[in-house]
């Protein structure tokens, strides 16, 4: 699971992320005929590590994944599934401080690209120097903290919205709401994950 850093702030005090329920509410308010969503319970930091694992096959070069969720909502520890199930080099840690990793692959698959886009501006502009624009036909792009930021890459993108308690608490137990947008997300299963 997700540790904070001291380098984050609150997210409820700050303007510029998105709050659960705020893109909970702009996901649900999207009106695009070729979007779905499912939502699922996941237990622990295995069960979410697992999550990313299958997902994984469902993901191919030209996929960009959005994650939003509250610190420690476990984003890092799903994105180290996708590299598992994308058998990719080099262990997935939170890229917070260098904004961007990239993780070739260990075979024939696309390579993974995992951004933490928390430190960066609104819109793609302030993220032009990463180049998400040359590397998505050929990668699997996961941005943390997207939201406003990397919609123009692409048409097609799956949204994973994390919902965990928030405050003084141990529970793991996290809500999961992944919604599909795009023709290239029109005919994916979300529920067999």
């Amino acid at each position: 699971m997700e540790a904070p850093t001291a380098a984050h702030d609150d997210p409820a005090e700050s303007p510029s992320r998105p709050t659960s329920s705020s893109l909970a509410t702009s996901l649900a308010g999207s009106s695009s005929p070729s979007s779905s969503s499912f939502e699922l319970t996941v237990n622990s930091p295995d069960e979410m590590r697992e999550l990313g694992r299958r997902l994984a096959r469902q993901l191919r070069a030209g996929d960009l994944v959005m994650l939003t969720g509250e610190l420690g909502a476990g984003k890092t520890t799903l994105t180290r599934g996708l590299g598992e199930g994308l058998g990719v080099r080099g262990a997935v840690t939170s890229p917070t401080f260098v904004i961007a990793r990239v993780h070739p692959s260990l075979g024939d698959g696309p390579p993974l690209v995992h951004v933490d886009a928390y430190r960066l501006g609104g819109g793609l502009d302030d993220m032009e120097d990463l180049d998400l624009d040359v590397s998505l036909p050929e990668s699997v792009i996961v941005v943390e903290w997207g939201e406003g930021k990397v919609e123009e890459l692409t048409d097609d993108r799956l949204h994973l919205l994390i919902h965990r308690a928030v405050g003084d608490t141990t529970d793991e137990v996290r809500h999961v709401t992944l919604t599909g947008v795009g023709e290239r997300w029109a005919t994916v299963d979300l529920s067999a994950l």
